[in-house]
C-alpha cells in the first residue's frame, strides 16, 4: 500500500490524501478520499487515470460535484476532479471543455445572443456532468443542442468523437451512466440566434421560479429523483387525486407531486430533510450524514411505490456505498 502511494506520488505531483469530499459537492456531504487529484487538462486526466490503473486503484471522475452523493466513508481510491475550462464560438458553433460551470456558459450565449441554455443559469455543475446525465428543466434539454462529444475511452486509451445519436440520450439518461470507461472531455454544441432581450426574459423568469420554488438557501444535489414518464391507470388512484389526469395526458409525473401526496413532505433522518418547498428536494440543514440521505432515498421510494405503484428512480449517483 505505501508502495502504491509513493509511486502514485511521483507520478501525479500535485496529488492530495486524505480529502474530504464534502467540501467538493453541492450536498456538502461526504467522508475523504484516500487521494485526490485535480486535473487542470485532458493531459493531466488521462495521465492521472493510466497510473492509477496501472498500480491497480480505482478511481472515480467527478465535475461540479452536484447529483453526487459520497459515502460518510468516503472513496478508497484517487478522485480526480477536472477543473479545465473554456469557451469558444467558432462558425456558428459553440466549444466547451467539460469543467465550464453551466452557468459560465448560459452567460457566454447570452453575451452572443444564442438561445436556448436560459434554464441552465442557477443550475450548479459543469457541462461535461450535465451532458452525462442529460440535464433539463423548463421543458428544455441540453441533449436537444448537443452536436457531438469528444471522450476518453478509458477501457481502449483512446480519444473518440461521438455524435448526438451516439450518446443515446433518454430521460435524465445517456451513454456516459451507462459506460462508465467514456470521460467526457469537451461538447460541441448548435444553439440558435435569438434577441439578448428574449434570453434575458427566459432567464429573470426562470430564476425566480427557481427563488421562490426551490430550497437555494440549503445544501442539496438538486432534484434527487427523475421525474416518471409514465401513466396512472388504477381507477381509485386517479378518483382520489384530480391532478393525475393531467400527468396523465403529459405523459410525465412530477417525483416531488408523488412524494408529497405520500405524506413525506419535512420529513427528516438524521440533518437530512425532504424539503417542504419542493418535495423533489433533500436538503442538508446542518452536518448531515450521506446514511441518512441514503435512508431517505429508500423510504420515498418505499412510500410512492406503495401509494402509486411507481419505483422512483434517482438522478443521484451514490459513491463509495
Amino acid at each position: 500500500m505505501l508502495k502504491n502511494k509513493q509511486k502514485l506520488s511521483e507520478l501525479l505531483p500535485g496529488l492530495q490524501e486524505k480529502v474530504l469530499l464534502k467540501n467538493y459537492t453541492t450536498f456538502k456531504i461526504g467522508g475523504p478520499a484516500k487521494y485526490f487529484f485535480i486535473a487542470k487538462n485532458k493531459d493531466d486526466l488521462i495521465h492521472a487515470v493510466k497510473s492509477a490503473r496501472k498500480l491497480k486503484i480505482p478511481v472515480f471522475v467527478m465535475g461540479g460535484g452536484s447529483n453526487i452523493l459520497f459515502s460518510d466513508k468516503g472513496f478508497n481510491g484517487l478522485v480526480i476532479k477536472i477543473v479545465f475550462l473554456g469557451i469558444k464560438l467558432e462558425g456558428g458553433k459553440i466549444y466547451v471543455r467539460s469543467g465550464t460551470e453551466l452557468a459560465n456558459m448560459a452567460n457566454f450565449c447570452l453575451e452572443n445572443s444564442l438561445g436556448g441554455t436560459e434554464w441552465a443559469m442557477g443550475v450548479p455543475g459543469t457541462v461535461g456532468g450535465a451532458v452525462f446525465g442529460n440535464a433539463q428543466a423548463f421543458g428544455d434539454k441540453i441533449s436537444e443542442s448537443v452536436e457531438n462529444v469528444e471522450v476518453f475511452d478509458i477501457k481502449n486509451d483512446e480519444i473518440k468523437i461521438l455524435s448526438k445519436e451516439q450518446c443515446e440520450f433518454s430521460l435524465k439518461n445517456s451513454i456516459f451512466k451507462k459506460n462508465k470507461n467514456l470521460i467526457i472531455l469537451s461538447v460541441v454544441f448548435n444553439f440558435k440566434k435569438d434577441s439578448r432581450q428574449n434570453i434575458q426574459e427566459k432567464i429573470d423568469k426562470y430564476l425566480q421560479y427557481r427563488k421562490t420554488r426551490h430550497p437555494i438557501n440549503f445544501p442539496s444535489a438538486g432534484s434527487t429523483f427523475v421525474n416518471p414518464e409514465t401513466k396512472i391507470k388504477n381507477k381509485k388512484i386517479l378518483d382520489r387525486y384530480s391532478e393525475l389526469a393531467q400527468f396523465n395526458e403529459n405523459g410525465v409525473i412530477p417525483a416531488g407531486y408523488l412524494i408529497q401526496k405520500s405524506g413525506l413532505a419535512g420529513k427528516k433522518i438524521g440533518n437530512a430533510q425532504i424539503s417542504e418547498l419542493h418535495c423533489n428536494f433533500i436538503i442538508n440543514l446542518g452536518d448531515a450524514k450521506a446514511k441518512d440521505v441514503f435512508s431517505l432515498i429508500k423510504l420515498v421510494q418505499k412510500e410512492v411505490k406503495k401509494n402509486f405503484g411507481i419505483l422512483l428512480i434517482p438522478e443521484v449517483q451514490f459513491i463509495g456505498f
